[in-house]
């Protein structure tokens, strides 16, 4: 319980909530879907703002309002204006990533906000000057030499590793039709990519 709860409760994965939370509000939606509820935080907040939240989940002790696959979403097309799916997807194997970005993109009438791990190397730069202030930036370069996935804490993989390059990712989902947006690695914990994708036509 406590090693749980370490996982959840860290500053990180709080700061992680905050981009969840950012990017939804950004879109401007009434309604939104869920999709992997972890903890109920996200969708606790976000009602607590005004927003319509739908949340499913396939582990009905997770205590959703629906139980269902995101291979198989129990809704009808264009329902919700916004699917959130953060860290989600990597608990499937690969070869469900377009099969699940096609059910999000059908339900959704306009976005799809996900995050996904990246193990890509990562340098904080965090410098304060008197008078133009903080300048935060993350910075990013390749690995020479990617590592094997080994399937660990349910993960069938992971941006950055071998087989798995973010320009794979990119476009993948670019074949289900969806616009990327915006992709980006969270400063705070450069272990969450995330994206924000158009769903095609809107």
């Amino acid at each position: 319980m406590n090693e749980d709860k370490s996982a959840y409760d860290s500053n990180e994965r709080f700061m992680s909530y905050w981009h969840q939370i950012n990017e939804v509000f950004l879109l401007n939606p009434r309604k939104v879907l869920e999709v992997g509820t972890g903890k109920g935080f996200l969708a606790q907040y976000l009602r607590a703002r005004g927003l319509d939240v739908t949340t499913l989940d396939i582990d009905g002790r997770a205590n959703p309002d629906y139980i269902g696959s995101v291979l198989k979403i129990p809704f009808t097309d264009k329902l919700f204006e916004v699917v959130a799916c953060f860290e989600v997807l990597e608990h499937l194997p690969y070869e469900c990533l377009e099969k699940a970005l096609r059910e999000m993109q059908r339900v959704s009438s306009a976005y799809l906000v996900l995050s996904l791990p990246d193990v890509g190397r990562a340098y904080r730069l965090n410098v304060q000057f008197p008078r133009l202030g903080e300048i935060k930036r993350l910075i990013t370069l390749p690995r020479l030499k990617r590592a094997l996935h080994v399937f660990k804490d349910g993960h069938y993989w992971e941006i950055g590793k071998y087989g798995y390059p973010l320009k794979r990712v990119l476009e993948d989902i670019r074949k289900t039709g969806l616009k990327v947006l915006k992709t980006y690695k969270a400063y705070e914990i450069p272990y969450h990519r995330f994206f924000v994708l158009r769903r095609q036509g809107s």
